[in-house]
């Protein structure tokens, strides 16, 4: 197996961090954070200029035809820079489900123009008191003449802020934690009967609780057979598992590069203080655990091609696994040894150890991965 990158995943790699290292110091990122949508719309116009929104999605789709590695790569990136605008939410998410279970008309009236940067999509699908369970809604879909009629409640919806349009996960069939039922439904956020609470994460990232009381959806805007969008849903959510242990792995290059470099210019008694051998042990330590974060994301992005869920499933959460604890190796060390001003809100160490903790947190935290890695 070649691990090695081709000459165009190079080039992609190299473009992406032209842009963090040009465009997106952390002085601009401070202030998009307290700003209204909370990321730069001309940033996301770039992003579709440089083809990364369509990067995932076949040619047939409109896409560029990349694979998870690719998009690994962009999410790198996403993680050495912080970058706030919704890649996750908008590509690996909605945009994977639209993919997944979409015919070629809604492709063309939804994925289509979110690759081209005139859409904005979120997946609403988790729900209060799941816990993690991908299976569990309480949120329902009801026929009523040729209408879909969707109520509910979707918590913790990235990007759900500024979306457009929504991909719905509700209950066709069947009780709340029923493994089967399952439907995809594509509502806009201007629907009637569409409510959208909008607020600001730990991290600076933007997330939304949306209700639906009441949505009418005309038949064509089912994603896929009805009751059947339980295991596509838990590909892209694997994917979504994959592309977040990429963003950390560019969020711990980025704290392993600030502490060494501090660790040579801190002065103390007249000298570096990474003179001393016990913070070299410690900065060792930091490089180890990077190369294999590394690794695992590595592994995460080739596992997602294997045709058997279940062995899927246990690789991405292996993944998941060793990114929390290598996560929080590097974010606690890197914030330790920077003293008190790790934690400040001036320096960027602590908005990088923030991301990381609520990555760990994201598509089941290190217990629940360890139990379904257990049952795979």
């Amino acid at each position: 197996m070649d691990l090695q990158y081709t000459p165009e995943q190079n080039q992609l790699r190299e473009s992406v961090e032209r842009f963090v290292r040009e465009e997106y110091d952390f002085s601009r990122r401070r202030k998009l954070v307290t700003s209204d949508t909370g990321h730069d719309e001309s940033c996301w116009r770039q992003y579709a200029d440089f083809g990364w929104l369509a990067i995932p999605f076949s040619e047939a789709e409109g896409g560029i035809g990349g694979d998870a590695t690719d998009t690994g790569i962009v999410m790198e990136g996403v993680g050495r820079g912080l970058l706030l605008e919704p890649y996750l939410a908008n590509v690996v998410l909605a945009g994977g489900v639209l993919s997944a279970l979409g015919n070629a008309g809604q492709k063309a009236e939804w994925l289509q123009p979110m690759m081209l940067g005139q859409r904005k999509l979120a997946l609403a699908h988790s729900e209060p008191g799941a816990r993690y369970e991908i299976s569990t809604s309480a949120t329902t879909a009801r026929r009523e003449g040729m209408r879909w009629v969707i109520d509910g409640h979707k918590s913790l919806v990235y990007g759900g802020s500024t979306a457009d349009t929504f991909v719905v996960i509700a209950r066709t069939a069947g009780s709340v934690d029923d493994r089967d039922g399952l439907s995809a439904f594509v509502v806009d956020a201007a629907t009637p009967g569409v409510s959208v609470t909008p607020y600001a994460l730990h991290d600076g990232q933007r997330a939304a609780d949306v209700t639906f009381s009441g949505v009418k959806a005309d038949a064509q805007r089912l994603l896929g057979a009805e009751g059947q969008a339980l295991a596509p849903l838990e590909r892209v959510i694997d994917q979504a598992i994959a592309a977040v242990a990429s963003e950390a792995v560019g969020a711990m290059a980025t704290l392993v590069d600030m502490t060494l470099e501090y660790l040579k210019t801190r002065q103390q008694f007249g000298r570096p203080i990474g003179t001393n051998q016990a913070l070299q042990h410690r900065m060792v330590d930091m490089y180890i655990a990077l190369d294999e974060a590394r690794s695992m994301a590595l592994y995460g992005a080739l596992m997602l091609a294997e045709p058997d869920a279940a062995a899927r499933r246990k690789a991405l959460s292996a993944t998941k696994i060793e990114i929390d604890r290598t996560a929080r190796l590097v974010g606690q060390e890197a914030v330790q040894l920077h003293g008190a001003m790790g934690v400040t809100e001036e320096l960027a160490v602590g908005h990088y150890f923030k991301r990381l903790s609520m990555i760990g947190v994201s598509f089941g935290d290190r217990d629940w991965h360890l139990r379904r890695y257990a049952e795979a």
